[in-house]
């Protein structure tokens, strides 16, 4: 089946545009221009993937965003905004948007972060199923210091504390676990976490580290977990 995609944009002609690409991408594509009616949409049936407005006539796209994520259904979400603001983009990522994309933006670039967050939802999805036919306990669990990931529920905990993660955050931490030691430029954590490798988004990598050790590190100015590699990229301490 293709895959259903729900956009929510109160811009007409940018939503039938969006629209348009990604039926040729072979999507199959639902539009609304008013938050209200789409946020009805997105509980009315599942879709694979939601591309949402920040700002919308009825609910607000972050207003959207932090309810659908109190649902068991986990729809990828690609937030549009005309704002640049780093706050802007911050409060979109910590109400559960798996990405984000400033206006004006190009449709090639939009089509390929659609295509990656498909990937990487049809990924979870085909680990999920293998480790419901196998078991719990092949849920994988990574002890780094007092640093626990639990794959199985997704969770993150230090010590007896539980750690609020957003979806993307808990891929980039545990991409990092998994390879402790190894160094990462950002252009390549665009391409293993995000899914794409473009030039000038180096942002988003440096977003995602600084909001990901306000939430695991005791002093950010000296990580004890996720390390700075002068010049190079970033790296899991093999030592924390």
């Amino acid at each position: 089946m293709p895959p259903s995609i729900l956009v929510i944009e109160d811009h007409h002609d940018i939503a039938e545009l969006v629209a348009l690409h990604l039926r040729d991408e072979g999507c199959e594509v639902t539009v609304h221009n008013d938050g209200s009616e789409g946020l009805a949409a997105a509980h009315a049936r599942p879709y694979d993937l939601l591309v949402l407005d920040l700002m919308l006539p009825g609910t607000d796209g972050l207003t959207i965003c932090r309810e659908l994520r109190t649902e068991s259904h986990y729809l990828p979400i690609l937030m549009l905004t005309a704002k640049s603001t780093e706050l802007d983009r911050v409060l979109g990522l910590e109400m559960g948007a798996d990405d984000y994309l400033t206006k004006p933006f190009s449709i090639r670039e939009l089509v390929a972060r659609v295509k990656a967050l498909l990937r990487r939802a049809e990924a979870m999805g085909g680990n999920a199923q293998e480790q419901d036919k196998v078991g719990s306990d092949s849920a994988e669990k990574l002890q780094c210091g007092e640093l626990l990931i639990d794959t199985g529920r997704r969770q993150v905990s230090i010590g007896d504390k539980t750690i609020e993660l957003t979806a993307k955050e808990f891929d980039l931490l545990l991409h990092f676990a998994r390879h402790p030691g190894r160094v990462y430029s950002r252009i390549q954590l665009l391409d293993q976490v995000w899914g794409y490798g473009h030039e000038g988004y180096e942002h988003t990598v440096n977003s995602h580290i600084n909001r990901l050790r306000s939430k695991i590190e005791v002093d950010q100015a000296k990580p004890r977990y996720v390390l700075t590699v002068w010049g190079v990229g970033y790296k899991f301490n093999e030592s924390p």
